[in-house]
């Protein structure tokens, strides 16, 4: 059985293991979201031995080069040390900036980092507390216009880190960890095409991101915004929104209780084939909207899409 050391710690484990499972199992506390390898979450540096690894490309290649590995994505098959991800040495130090509540549920955090960061909208970051949870987020900000990273936490349902997140203040000091692509951003050859944005919850924060580059970039095509909230009350960017289609005439924007989700996609109608679709928010959601537009004509490969995953506790 191989051996699997974390700094004093000497774990056995079962050949060809999970080498988060096996962490989790031994009482290493390695936080993790997706389990797919998107999140980023759940980075180890290995300092000795090499693991399978199931998704090499998930990691650029200076991270790669410098040990690093996505600890869901690799398999135990011979003995092996890791590092965990250290937020304190190998995080981005940054202070809160500004924490409000844009609904009762919905708390919007802004971060000034220590050191400048370049992302694109739509991109997203995992998020430490100084005590050491951590979560990812997607970035609600424009670097082009905001001089602080804006994230959306829902905080309507108990999390470790949301529940951290109720007790922010201005001046608390955080940690960035590393930056995703994801798969929601803005192409600039989608400028004459038709531009649907459709969220769920606080997946709407990536989506007004790309919102606002969309227009900053002068988008010539429709741009229809919908949000889909459990209730009236959650839609929680609905004055940004009203204030952006008052302004660009090309903006359309719907906003939908859940009770109502069945009827405004059974009445959803492609005007044109060449429809390009952004959708983010909770799998469930995610998946009836990407249902509806594939029943109404869009290819798959003009569909983009991102999950929330619930919070692991």
């Amino acid at each position: 059985m191989p051996d699997l050391r974390v700094a004093e710690r000497c774990l056995q484990v079962e050949v060809a293991r999970n080498l988060l499972d096996a962490l989790l199992d031994g009482g290493v506390a390695v936080p993790y979201s997706c389990r797919a390898g998107s999140c980023h979450a759940c980075l180890v540096r290995c300092v000795r031995g090499e693991p399978l690894d199931a998704k090499p490309e998930a990691l650029d290649q200076a991270s790669r080069e410098q040990g690093w590995r996505l600890a869901c994505q690799c398999r135990i098959v011979d003995d092996l040390a890791v590092e965990v991800f250290d937020p304190q040495r190998d995080g981005r130090p940054a202070r809160i900036a500004a924490c409000d509540w844009l609904s009762p549920t919905v708390l919007r955090l802004r971060l000034a980092p220590q050191q400048p960061l370049r992302y694109r909208a739509g991109q997203h970051l995992v998020l430490w507390t100084e005590s050491g949870i951590a979560r990812p987020y997607s970035l609600a900000s424009l670097p082009a216009e905001d001089p602080w990273l804006e994230f959306h936490l829902d905080c309507r349902l108990s999390g470790a880190f949301s529940d951290a997140a109720r007790h922010f203040q201005p001046g608390d000091a955080v940690r960035l960890g590393e930056l995703r692509g994801g798969a929601l951003h803005y192409d600039a050859d989608w400028q004459h095409r038709p531009l649907w944005l459709m969220a769920a919850g606080t997946g709407l924060a990536p989506l007004y991101g790309v919102l606002r580059e969309a227009l900053r970039q002068d988008h010539q095509g429709t741009i229809r915004v919908l949000h889909l909230a459990h209730e009236a009350g959650e839609h929680y960017l609905a004055d940004s929104l009203g204030e952006l289609a008052a302004s660009h005439p090309q903006v359309q924007v719907e906003l939908i209780a859940a009770a109502d989700l069945a009827a405004a996609l059974a009445e959803l109608r492609l005007v044109s084939r060449q429809t390009i679709a952004l959708l983010c928010g909770h799998p469930t959601s995610v998946e009836a909207f990407a249902r509806r537009l594939y029943l109404a004509g869009l290819p798959r490969n003009q569909v983009f899409a991102d999950v929330f995953l619930p919070h692991a506790r």
